[in-house]
């Protein structure tokens, strides 16, 4: 399947050099999961778009025009990833920010991507970062376009066997995998950091932490240390495109695929919040 990308509306994959998104990074993105010609979450993902763009102070475009774009991207695919970027547009050089900017609205179709089955099943093998997050509560939570601290994060490893690494603050506090938000099981209570000044406030995390009550499964979100994710019982990463992965390494630290991580990724499934691939 080729990449097809609109911007604006337009079939072109151009875009000026004075968008401040590529200029600054000013801007926002979401990743859709497509399964059978439908975009999973969608309308959890558009909320957060437009929660990022109000606390940038960035336009958002008309909700029924982002699902027509996107939904003219997919016809007749089974399986794919769309990719929404919202910039706040043309501005010029310098940070202040222009008098008045129209935002940009790039849409683009991506293949869907080919992991090992085993990382479902089996579960994968993680590391702990060197790379530290720095705290910064106003950018907490979005999915803003500034990727450089988990692309440093991410750049510590080539070993094909390590499917994630987890990353920490500088106060040692586990916040998040580079790709992936993160929970543990530990005496059936389940757990995961909390974002409340570094991190992604995933799609799926989110639908997990609503659906706990359901499952009849106490949550907590709170401060987790390394320590105590190493001697849970379970651990297991989570984002829109892999679902759920089991953890079955972090570092020398071996888990089993535990009872709680197949029932919530099995949830996740019956209610299309995940793909069944």
């Amino acid at each position: 399947m080729a990449n097809k990308t609109l911007i604006n509306g337009v079939a072109t994959d151009e875009i000026s050099i004075l968008d401040r998104g590529l200029q600054y990074g000013d801007g926002l993105f979401e990743t859709i999961a497509v399964e059978n010609g439908s975009l999973l979450c969608w309308d959890e993902h558009l909320i957060r778009l437009e929660q990022g763009c109000k606390r940038l102070n960035i336009s958002f475009p008309e909700k029924t025009l982002l699902k027509e774009e996107a939904s003219s991207l997919i016809n007749a695919i089974d399986h794919g990833v769309i990719k929404i970027i919202i910039t706040r547009g043309q501005g010029g050089r310098g940070y202040a920010l222009p008098e008045k900017t129209n935002s940009n609205r790039i849409i683009s179709l991506y293949p869907w991507p080919e992991h090992p089955k085993q990382n479902y099943s089996n579960g994968i093998n993680v590391r702990v970062c060197d790379y530290r997050y720095a705290k910064n509560a106003s950018l907490a939570g979005i999915k803003h376009l500034n990727r450089l601290e988990q692309i440093l994060a991410r750049s510590e490893w080539t070993d094909d066997s390590i499917a994630e690494g987890i990353v920490l603050d500088q106060e040692d506090n586990v916040i998040e995998g580079t790709m992936s938000n993160i929970f543990c099981v530990s005496n059936n209570h389940l757990s995961t950091p909390e974002l409340t000044e570094c991190g992604v406030d995933g799609i799926i995390r989110n639908t997990i932490i609503n659906l706990a009550s359901e499952l009849n499964i106490k949550l907590e979100i709170k401060k987790l240390s390394l320590e105590a994710l190493k001697i849970a019982d379970e651990v297991f990463i989570c984002n829109s495109i892999i679902g759920v992965w089991p953890v079955k390494n972090i570092d020398e630290k071996s888990f089993s695929v535990g009872e709680k991580t197949q029932h919530i990724k099995k949830a996740l499934q019956e209610r299309d919040c995940i793909s069944s691939c």
